[in-house]
């Protein structure tokens, strides 16, 4: 089923072709729309592109720059060939975003009779999950289990498991083993809590149904509290599973064979069909920056429990060593999701892998080792876990490292976790928030003309910052990084709105190039697992991209023997 999906080859070439490609338009995709007035943006951009684009419609932009599925283009004007160029091989090089299955869909089928709960999902798995996330655990968990089956595994290491939705899922919903891992204490102590609540719905239900209680022989998961240091060797970090921190609820995990894993699943979950799902017909679809959910109520203090000795690797175990087992991380932010594919190729005992990467712009490059925004270790390192000599986030192949113009800016990195498919949609709405980005920049003009020296101020988002009159919004802005009122010439205000369309295209221009920008990061990863032998790997776009942008999933295994 997981088949390489290109040659060693022809991956080297198109990471040539992209590399060429982004250093002839880095000029665009290095640039902050903040800086569109203070730097004069729209005059960077070739005469002949500024007159055929500032008339544009919201529709036209999106229909004729950013929507690569668009066979009907209706152009007001000529557009000038290097333009055309620009948009074509944009589209051209940049992974397909979207599954077979759904393609030209706008929501999930699984959301047309309820927009917010997945009907391939039991209610027991929707509790406290978005539909977003519905979604991914629903896709997700299901590949993750396909490929148990091929590499035999049985148990699953999820890491930046953050209130645990996708671990419950693999653990009580498909009968797999699953030690998870998250930075974040609270979010584990979460975790646990919808753990507690999950089991009692179960009871209930069982109750109801067959008037017996849980069986004792049911899944429960194993939920660790610790950071993965991206430093640090593949024997730590089975050492860190194994003996760090947990938050154990409920019956312990099994550690025999695969097959008895499965003992009371079926009686206590009642989904022998796939994706939890009580419809039996309900088939798998087509296979292709983790962003957690934090928890909006004050969470209590929670006992730590002492380690049990089900984990990954246990002290002892009907196996010799430690078990096999499959990593998965959706959206591993920054490092993280480079690291689990170092722990995959290092670590004799991952047998497969499925990354979802996200936040490429808390990579660590080179050119720049400690971005905004890089989490790093909040506690001592234990024994064991002193870092090993850095290597980077990007690039991880050395294929890639070796060619001229390879390198890629924050702001590059930043603009590829951009969703082309929500703003396309704001565009075709001729939604009020696409004046956002025209406030901002507007803003900053003035700032700088007060503080030259402050340059890209972190205002962050001002709540329903569309709806505000320029003014307002300014007021608040200003508040926020602690600056006076700055005195606002109406006449110079309404100019710079009069622009907004302007700072429209332009931004659309540098959206149009942030697939290809993914397309290079992860086309790394891959020639990265190639060069070290591993070419049973493929990348495919599993989730919808109008709920989830970063939808690629990265997926190998190593070949049996």
């Amino acid at each position: 089923m997981f088949t390489a999906s290109y040659s060693a080859e022809q991956q080297g070439e198109l990471a040539t072709r992209l590399i060429s490609f982004l250093s002839q338009y880095s000029h665009i995709s290095n640039n902050y729309i903040i800086e569109f007035f203070t730097e004069d943006l729209w005059n960077t951009l070739p005469k002949t592109w500024q007159l055929v684009l500032q008339d544009l419609s919201y529709q036209q932009i999106a229909d004729l720059l950013l929507d690569s599925k668009n066979e009907d283009r209706r152009y007001p004007s000529v557009w000038p060939l290097s333009l055309l160029v620009l948009r074509a091989t944009a589209h051209a090089l940049a992974f397909p975003r979207e599954s077979r299955q759904e393609r030209g869909t706008v929501k999930p089928e699984e959301f047309l009779e309820n927009q917010s709960q997945s009907s391939l999902l039991r209610h027991i798995f929707r509790k406290h999950v978005k539909p977003k996330k519905q979604h991914e655990i629903c896709k997700l968990g299901t590949l993750v289990k396909q490929l148990c089956e091929q590499t035999g595994c049985s148990r699953v290491v999820d890491v930046g498991s953050g209130q645990g939705h996708l671990t419950r899922f693999l653990s009580y919903g498909l009968g797999l083993s699953v030690t998870a891992i998250e930075a974040d204490r609270s979010l584990v102590a979460m975790a646990s809590k919808f753990d507690r609540q999950l089991v009692r719905a179960l009871e209930k239900e069982n109750q109801k149904k067959v008037g017996t209680l849980l069986d004792s022989g049911g899944s429960s998961p194993r939920h660790v509290a610790g950071w993965v240091n991206p430093g640090a060797s593949w024997e730590a970090f089975i050492k860190q599973l194994k003996t760090g921190d947990s938050f154990s609820q409920g019956p312990p995990t099994p550690t025999g064979p695969s097959q008895n894993r499965h003992r009371g699943l079926n009686h206590v979950v009642q989904i022998p069909s796939s994706l939890g799902s009580t419809d039996s017909n309900t088939q798998p679809q087509d296979l292709t920056l983790r962003h957690q959910l934090k928890s909006e109520e004050e969470l209590s203090a929670v006992k730590c429990c002492s380690c049990v000795k089900e984990s990954v690797c246990p002290e002892e175990s009907s196996q010799p060593g430690c078990p096999e087992f499959v990593l998965t991380g959706l959206h591993a932010c920054g490092d993280l999701s480079a690291t689990l594919l170092r722990h995959f190729i290092n670590c004799p005992h991952v047998r497969g892998i499925t990354s979802v990467a996200c936040c490429y712009m808390k990579i660590t490059t080179k050119e720049n080792p400690t971005p905004p925004g890089l989490v790093g270790c909040t506690v001592p390192l234990t024994s064991g876990q002193e870092s090993l000599p850095q290597e980077f986030g990007y690039p991880m192949s050395s294929w890639v490292r070796g060619l001229p113009g390879h390198e890629l800016s924050y702001k590059a990195r930043e603009g590829a976790c951009h969703a082309v498919e929500d703003y396309m949609q704001r565009l075709r709405e001729e939604s009020e928030l696409l004046r956002t980005h025209c406030y901002r920049a507007m803003l900053e003009a003035f700032i700088r003309e007060t503080r030259p020296d402050l340059c890209r101020a972190g205002i962050q988002t001002i709540k329903k910052a569309h709806l505000l009159p320029f003014t307002e919004y300014a007021r608040l802005g200003l508040a926020r990084i602690g600056l006076p009122q700055l005195p606002l010439d109406p006449e110079r205000v309404e100019a710079m709105l009069k622009q907004q369309s302007r700072v429209v295209v332009y931004f659309s221009l540098s959206l149009l190039l942030a697939p290809v920008v993914e397309t290079l990061v992860l086309l790394d990863r891959m020639i990265y697992l190639q060069e070290n032998g591993e070419l049973l790997q493929t990348l495919v776009p599993l989730f919808n991209p109008n709920l989830s942008p970063r939808n690629f999933v990265l997926v190998a295994h190593k070949s049996c023997g």
